[in-house]
């Protein structure tokens, strides 16, 4: 059935999960649930209704955009007749407003002919309804068992057993490539970058205020991306196990995509990925809209996306910050490989002001680039040559693109040769680009698709198209005075070492004054010691961390309450503000190097934010 539903060489999240190679990158990073708490199959979820049915004999399946609603229908519907149970279901698309309202409705939200961008969706999900026919939706007091299921079941306002199916991101995105969804209340599905605007712009938003609110009374999770076997777990369970998420060092679960530039290295890194894509040209490791959370119990791993743990322990997690993010995790991380590969497209992101005015986010695209590994001679494009006008730059620009003529790169823009362990600083404004032969891992604030594209080398897409530049928009954020010296002097950061003791330092990498989040990294040499009794307790100081082990041996990583955390070269995990204290235990002969990023104490005290 993948064949029809899903369009990627990706495989579908393992029903258990695999032993990683010793000492290698773990593809399925999991939290213990302890045994017994993970369950699957059709059977297996409808005995679990089945035996709440004199409790609950109205039950509402509410869930995300993506989810095969009419597969689960049929084969639960089978489950329960084997045991049976005839339910009555209704659907609760039924009570959605008919396609051309909810076009209207969307249309300010959804940027007109620009193929990319769209502004942030400021209304609900009940405005996708019809309050009237939803209010008519009312459970048959003669039925044995009535369901009401959709995306917005619950709004129907029924009281019963309450289930909800979450989604991964990046299955929702395999199934709208495959055309085997659509987006939220269309008839049909659409060109899948229409529907990835619509997904980012408005769906997702919805969907995730409206799980928000459910979050506390949900009875059942079910992890939907195994349409023919889904894995389910108890509400209080995974509330609870969150709970502890959010006081312990953990990682989640990255995804990896193939593109146009992409290079060879993370798939010899990562030996667990299908190795017949043409590439790897990003991973996602931490990044909050995208990335998911696995847990495991007996083998068994479900899986729930990322601000789960945000919505319910946004405050644990972010510490003095909260007040600023709410249930957004501020920091990214994810790899660009440019290793075998191609060059980047040469591009800016958007100011602060712009990305609030024009988009509706609350922050802005400053990015670094951390250079984990490159080869001899690889560069990164990185702000102007000297002398370099707006005027002259936009008129070369779309000379390029209308006559299909190569610019001359490095006339224009200022280059940077790349070495291990580079962070080259990119905030926003910046005109910048990796080049190939690079292993980048990108430190940013958490916004990931404001890329304005300038120039991309005259190449197609993976499917043979031309991707779309935004020449206009990138001339209204560009700055042209990052250029010449200016570059080397205040772009490129010069590594301080701020703290030491026997065996270890702490060095600071110092991030660019629009940069809310700065960045340091620890160098700890080998120990004899590997119970770790002598490495030194480091404090959160109140801020979120996400680190990545940047070379060198594995790592354990253990927190206050206990809990401890295996990581290898190239692993990014979080440690939620609340953690308070951790400790970072070389375990082998060799020197480890970890990044750390955290928010700088008292830069949203600036006027401008």
């Amino acid at each position: 059935m993948q064949h029809t539903y899903r369009k990627t060489g990706q495989a579908l999240l393992p029903l258990t999960k695999p032993n990683p190679s010793p000492g290698s990158y773990d593809l399925y990073p999991s939290f213990p649930l302890g045994d017994g708490a993970i369950e699957a199959g059709y059977d297996e979820l409808a005995a679990q209704l089945a035996a709440r049915l004199v409790q609950h004999p109205n039950m509402v399946i509410d869930g995300y955009v993506g989810v095969l609603w009419d597969h689960l229908r049929e084969e639960l519907d089978q489950a329960l007749r084997r045991l049976s149970v005839q339910p009555t279901w209704t659907c609760v698309d039924c009570a959605l407003r008919p396609p051309a309202e909810i076009d209207a409705l969307l249309a300010p939200f959804l940027g007109g002919d620009d193929p990319l961008f769209g502004t942030r969706f400021t209304r609900g999900l009940s405005d996708f309804f019809d309050p009237t026919l939803l209010k008519e939706m009312q459970p048959d007091p003669q039925a044995a068992m009535n369901i009401l299921y959709g995306p917005g079941a619950a709004l129907a306002g029924w009281s019963g057993l309450l289930v909800y199916i979450d989604l991964p991101k990046n299955e929702i995105q395999f199934h709208a490539r495959a055309g085997a969804i659509a987006n939220l209340g269309a008839p049909g599905a659409a060109d899948p970058k229409a529907m990835y605007k619509r997904f980012y712009f408005v769906d997702w938003i919805a969907l995730d205020q409206h799980k928000a609110a459910l979050m506390p009374q949900i009875d059942l999770f079910i992890d939907g991306q195994r349409p023919d076997e889904p894995v389910f777990a108890n509400g209080n369970v995974l509330r609870e196990a969150l709970h502890g998420l959010a006081r312990s060092a953990f990682r989640p679960r990255p995804w990896f995509e193939p593109g146009p530039w992409g290079g060879q290295l993370l798939k010899h890194l990562v030996p667990q990925l299908p190795q017949m894509e043409p590439n790897y040209a990003w991973s996602f490791e931490a990044i909050l809209p995208e990335n998911g959370l696995l847990f495991e119990s007996g083998g068994r791993l479900l899986e729930l996306s990322f601000d789960w743990l945000m919505h319910q322990e946004g405050a644990a997690v972010l510490g003095d910050f909260a007040s600023y993010f709410g249930a957004e995790f501020p920091i990214r991380f994810d790899y660009l490989d440019t290793m075998q590969g191609g060059h980047l497209s040469i591009q800016v992101h958007p100011s602060l002001a712009y990305i609030r005015q024009h988009f509706g986010e609350r922050f802005t695209q400053d990015e670094t680039y951390y250079i984990m590994d490159c080869l001899p001679g690889a560069k990164v494009h990185l702000g102007f040559q000297e002398g370099v006008s707006p005027a002259e730059f936009q008129a070369v620009l779309e000379r390029s693109y209308r006559d299909a003529v190569p610019l001359e790169v490095e006339r224009y823009i200022h280059t940077q040769s790349a070495h291990p362990h580079d962070l080259f600083l990119i905030p926003n404004g910046t005109l910048h680009g990796s080049g190939a032969g690079n292993l980048v891992l990108e430190i940013s604030a958490t916004p990931y698709i404001y890329t304005f594209k300038v120039y991309d080398w005259l190449r197609p897409d993976l499917e043979g198209n031309l991707r779309p530049l935004n020449i206009e928009r990138a001339m209204h954020n560009l700055r042209f005075e990052r250029q010449g010296d200016l570059v080397s002097r205040e772009l490129v950061t010069r590594p301080v070492v701020v703290e030491d003791g026997e065996g270890w330092r702490l060095v600071h990498l110092p991030t660019h004054g629009e940069h809310f989040y700065d960045v340091h990294r620890f160098e700890i040499d080998g120990s004899p010691d590997p119970a770790g009794d002598h490495a030194p307790w480091h404090q959160t100081d109140g801020s979120p961390l996400v680190l990545n082990l940047v070379a060198g041996c594995p790592l354990r990583v253990e927190t206050l309450n206990g809990a401890s955390l295996g990581c290898h070269y190239a692993e990014t995990f979080i440690i939620p503000a609340s953690a308070g204290a951790y400790r970072l235990v070389n375990e082998g002969a060799g020197q480890t190097m970890v990044v750390r990023a955290s928010l700088k104490p008292g830069w949203f005290e600036r006027p401008d934010w």
